[in-house]
């Protein structure tokens, strides 16, 4: 069966003025779009078909790998955004933010500087790992799947994310995504997910 472009979780519109319903045109139904046509044509009568996405990425290399991980990446980054986004989270999140990082603050001041950092085409995540919340960055399709660790959020900084918006400036689209679009309901869900998991 194959695999199909998911619907955005809100109105192309619906992150103005921080995400332009211009860019989420390119960048959800031109780059994502892409890749899941490539990805389809790459399994076809392959034994990846019918498999998960998930079990393609980690099964796979070079060119099926980077197809497959940039639907998934995609996917996640778009849930990791909504409208009136931005804000703090609470509950255990706020929790473990606060004693992995400091402060949210702080946790935003590291997150910003990993995905300026991030060289070329990227994403900047916030994961678990090991029971631990870090900040990490992945290339290009690369992502935090193959290392085990259980990513929580994501912010693209391929230049297509936000070209179109802030041109060069990287630095200012990743500030406006942590206080204006950062779906924190998304991340904790993941979180609460991952401790439900481990409590069991």
């Amino acid at each position: 069966m194959a695999f199909e472009l998911p619907s955005l979780p809100y109105a192309q519109d619906a992150l103005e003025p921080h995400y332009s319903a211009n860019t989420l045109s390119f960048h959800h139904g031109k780059h994502h779009a892409a890749y899941v046509t490539k990805l389809n044509e790459l399994i076809a009568g392959s034994d990846h078909e019918g498999k998960s996405l998930e079990e393609i990425i980690a099964s796979s290399t070079g060119g099926l790998f980077n197809q497959a991980a940039q639907v998934w990446n995609h996917s996640f980054f778009w849930n990791s955004m909504k409208p009136g986004g931005g804000g703090s989270p609470d509950g255990a999140l706020a929790e473990a933010i606060d004693a992995a990082f400091g402060s949210l603050e702080a946790f935003k001041q590291q997150f910003k500087s990993a995905g300026v950092g991030q060289f070329g085409s990227g994403w900047v995540w916030l994961v678990k790992d090991d029971g631990a919340l870090k900040i990490v960055t992945t290339a290009n399709a690369e992502t935090p799947l193959t290392e085990g660790q259980v990513p929580l959020l994501t912010c693209d900084v391929w230049e297509h994310a936000y070209y179109l918006d802030y041109q060069n400036r990287r630095p200012d689209f990743i500030q406006s995504f942590l206080d204006n679009l950062v779906n924190w309901d998304f991340a904790a869900a993941n979180y609460d997910e991952v401790a439900s998991v481990a409590a069991e």
